[in-house]
């Protein structure tokens, strides 16, 4: 056990780790059954799949999502996180906050499940990391409150999230209403006779968009239990997961010459190893990562915490050549500069194009030393979520299938509803952008119920809406509460 923490812990330590994991994986498991539920469900009220096959399926899919995903929703999540918490996550008050995160998103998505409301877990998880940040600025000495927030990237996420049922609504009517005029097969437009199975091609094409929403909702929902077991672990066992052990001498050699290259245009700052000028550039930085705004002090801070990743990957061949308390620190520092060049592009501060591409090479090269997945967190996480796709879908499908629409949804329905929402995941996908496949899917489904003329059951509408409204107020009142409750028991643990 020692060497897999890589130095001796406390017994209150490893519990403290394995409950986080259980949590963790507690809420993707959750996740699964809430979310997934919204897959199968045109293709069980169309009759493509019994029930049993179409969970099954779908659980195979979002396990295979998990695996082939990128991590780049995994680490857009951690982005969100509050800037002081993220750097000292190995603290009492950074296992309070994934204990606040978690506990409040499980809380909220089970409630919603009970009620068949179909609620986002992605809404509930970001509220709850405001809550957090809110409620660690006001109990911390010499921050104002609101100030531990990274409101930049929780825009950027709320626009994706805002936007995106939007899209849903509007792209699968319309999708609807042009396959009306380029498929003229009146079999498509039906609703299911009884129990009888749809025509062979329409099968095919309601399972194939079943499965594209299923792998779509791997690869993007499993990515934000997997950002936070990376987190847990590199706050736990820094000696093993700060930074990645598999990183060739030859990848430490290309990030140094990356940050030389760079180094112009932060210009010239004090000495990389002077001890004090690090301590004002973190502060600075930690600053600038939350605020977004720069100062005359914050190109200089970057100077020397660009100085400080070469200098300190100058010296090695390999990252196992690190003490843990090294690795910390290279990550503390990798995670400042590549994350103020991001917000140096945001603001517009570099103006010249060569300055731009060296800045964006660096950042790319950093980005390999600290972020990655481990193969077996990707797996667990795809378990988790797979096996609970396969239990508790009812409650949503439900709500999904039946009480959305005043009549039954056709094959052309669950097919337009289903592209549009996988088409919509992917692209955020690839944007590193966590969005909703429960607003995604029901609004695209409402949009065509809308474009058919088929009526709309309003009751339901407003219950979807008030949901989808109080998921970010409640979850973060859920949120704050709970770190602070959970921040006095850590410490009294710890």
């Amino acid at each position: 056990m020692e060497s897999f923490f890589g130095g001796p812990v406390g017994i209150g330590t490893v519990i403290l780790l394995f409950a986080a994991l259980a949590l963790a994986l507690s809420f993707e498991f959750v996740n699964g059954f809430h979310d997934t539920a919204n897959a199968v469900a045109t293709v069980i009220y169309t009759h493509t799949l019994t029930p049993t096959q179409a969970v099954v399926w779908s659980g195979l899919w979002n396990f295979l999502g998990v695996l082939t995903s990128t991590g780049a929703v995994a680490f857009g999540i951690v982005a969100l996180l509050p800037v002081e918490l993220i750097l000292n996550v190995g603290s009492g008050a950074g296992f309070a906050m994934v204990f606040a995160l978690l506990l409040s998103a499980i809380i909220w998505n089970v409630g919603t499940w009970y009620l068949g409301l179909p609620a986002s877990s992605s809404h509930t998880l970001i509220g709850s990391i405001v809550g957090v940040g809110l409620m660690n600025s006001l109990i911390s000495s010499g921050q104002q409150f609101g100030e531990g927030v990274n409101w930049g990237k929780v825009q950027d996420t709320a626009m994706a999230l805002l936007i995106s049922p939007v899209v849903g609504f509007v792209a699968a009517g319309l999708l609807l209403l042009a396959a009306k005029v380029v498929i003229r097969n009146p079999a498509l437009y039906r609703a299911p006779e009884g129990k009888t199975p749809p025509p062979l091609w329409i099968r095919g094409i309601l399972v194939l968009t079943c499965t594209g929403v299923s792998f779509a909702h791997g690869s993007n929902d499993g990515q934000k239990g997997m950002g936070l077991i990376m987190l847990i672990l590199i706050g736990i066992v820094p000696a093993t997961y700060a930074l990645n052990l598999d990183a060739a001498a030859s990848k430490l050699q290309s990030i140094v010459a990356a940050s030389q290259a760079a180094a112009p245009v932060f210009g010239k700052g004090p000495d990389a190893s002077d001890r004090l000028a690090n301590d004002v550039a973190d502060a600075e930085l930690s600053r600038f990562l939350t605020s977004g705004k720069p100062t005359d002090q914050t190109m200089t801070s970057l100077a020397v915490k660009n100085g400080a990743v070469a200098l300190a990957l100058g010296t090695v061949k390999s990252v196992s050549e690190f003490t843990p308390e090294q690795r910390s620190r290279v990550r503390r520092d990798v995670y400042l500069v590549e994350e103020g060049i991001a917000k140096l592009n945001k603001a517009g501060t570099i103006k010249d194009a060569k300055d731009k591409a060296a800045l964006a090479k660096l950042r790319s090269e950093l980005q390999g030393l600290t972020d990655f997945i481990l193969l077996w967190v990707k797996i667990a996480v795809a378990v988790a979520l797979g096996l609970g796709t396969t239990v508790g879908w009812k409650r949503i499908v439900v709500t999904v299938g039946e009480k959305i629409g005043k009549s039954h949804l056709t094959y052309a329905q669950g097919a337009s509803a289903e592209l549009v929402a996988m088409t919509t995941i992917g692209v955020a996908d690839g944007f590193g952008l966590p969005v909703s496949t429960t607003h995604i899917l029901s609004s695209g489904i409402a949009g065509t119920m809308a474009a058919n003329r088929s009526g709309l059951q309003k009751e339901t509408l407003r219950n979807i809406l008030l949901a989808w409204v109080l998921t970010l107020p409640a979850c973060v009142i859920l949120g704050s509460a709970l770190f602070a409750a959970g921040l006095f028991l850590v410490l009294r643990i710890l």
